[in-house]
């Protein structure tokens, strides 16, 4: 039997061939630019066969007041949470990782051979190097347990400004004039969105417990001969000028947990925070902020997320997801539009077959009125004739 199609089914298809194959598209694309912003997958790096884990990011505007005194706070809060939910840490392992960082501004670098140049420097501390997707290219990353904290991690463009060498690690430079050991060099950022907030400014990362000497522009290791006094730094260069003797201010706290039920993360982060930071806070799923459903359900609040209102300044990685984020927002909202066509389709198709079942009942059921008849009839006859057998 030879098949006749009209037009207006050829286009049908086409149309919908178009809309699946763009909608399939569009889902590769939305995929690989997810997965491009690697910072937002510690969680799996960290959980790997583990089981389930959840990434949260805490932005804080600049008179918010959580600072390092804080942190204990907060992960006993949440290890408690954890408690209540059955969920204990194992012997000699840390059930929930965090970092915490503060941007201190632009920072004078100079090297033993007196090359200098304006870096951008952040402190860092906890597990911070865990939550970034940093390319290491020498060295090594420092770490909360290390004896001595005076080690920086620098990317590439400063160490080539510095020493004309990416391989460096080991060697000294000096911030605002305090002296560190360059204990890794790492990569520049890699992909568009990071390049664009990143900026071409040179950056290093240095511990917690060396910001405030590099904000006083004097330590025990400085070229200007600052001398500690007390719980405060005075520095020789300016006599009567007293900076603190700790920086703790924190504007970005990370963590990784356990989630043994849906939303169990995100209700815990807020549950800690509470009220306290109102309006002072962005919190972030960075776990599940790429998901499709989330993105196309989120184009209604489009414009409220690109103007932010709430005074926090955001890390240059985090720039690049929310950057991201608005992309996939607008490509998985254009995804669900395309799809109503084969939708629609179906529907049509759907309505189509229903309304050929009205007019064909009749004839199936007299069809299969005497299709069931004859079989049934030869079943009977082939048990008659079996049972005759077995008389005889």
């Amino acid at each position: 039997m030879k098949l006749k199609f009209k037009i207006r089914h050829i286009v049908l298809a086409a149309v919908n061939t178009v809309a699946l194959v763009s909608a399939l598209v569009m889902t590769a694309v939305g995929g690989s630019m997810a997965k491009s912003q690697k910072y937002n997958h510690a969680a799996s790096e960290w959980g790997g066969k583990k089981g389930n884990y959840t990434q949260m990011s805490c932005f804080f505007s600049g008179d918010a007041g959580f600072s390092t005194e804080s942190v204990n706070g907060v992960r006993s809060t949440i290890l408690e949470e954890l408690k209540t939910a059955s969920v204990v840490p194992e012997e000699g392992k840390t059930l929930v990782p965090d970092a915490w960082s503060a941007p201190l501004g632009s920072c004078q670098a100079i090297s033993d051979t007196n090359s200098r140049i304006e870096t951008e420097v952040t402190a860092v501390g906890g597990d911070f190097f865990l939550f970034r997707d940093f390319e290491l290219l020498d060295g090594v990353y420092f770490n909360k347990d290390d004896l001595m904290q005076d080690g920086a991690v620098i990317d590439r463009s400063l160490a080539w400004a510095l020493y004309g060498s990416d391989k460096i690690s080991g060697m000294n430079m000096y911030i605002n004039g305090v002296q560190f050991y360059i204990a890794g060099v790492i990569d520049l950022p890699e992909t568009k969105p990071e390049k664009e907030c990143a900026g071409k400014t040179p950056r290093a990362y240095i511990s917690y417990d060396m910001a405030y000497s590099v904000l006083g522009g004097i330590s025990k290791k400085s070229k200007t001969g600052g001398t500690l006094a007390g719980d405060m730094v005075t520095d020789n260069d300016m006599p009567g000028v007293q900076v603190p003797e700790r920086f703790t201010k924190i504007t970005c706290y990370e963590c990784i947990i356990p989630s043994p039920v849906d939303s169990f993360a995100s209700n815990t982060v807020k549950k800690v925070f509470g009220d306290q930071y109102k309006g002072k806070i962005s919190i972030v799923n960075n776990t599940e902020r790429f998901a499709p459903k989330k993105r196309a359900k989120a184009y209604k609040k489009l414009s409220s997320s690109v103007v932010r209102k709430d005074g926090i300044a955001y890390p240059y990685w985090e720039n690049a997801s929310r950057i991201v984020e608005y992309k996939l927002t607008r490509l998985y909202h254009i995804r669900k539009m395309v799809m109503f066509i084969p939708a629609l389709t179906l529907l049509w198709i759907g309505f189509r077959l229903i309304c050929l079942w009205r007019r064909k009942k009749p004839k199936v059921k007299k069809y299969l009125g005497r299709k069931i008849d004859r079989e049934w009839h030869k079943f009977r006859g082939l048990f008659r004739r079996k049972k005759k057998q077995e008389e005889s």
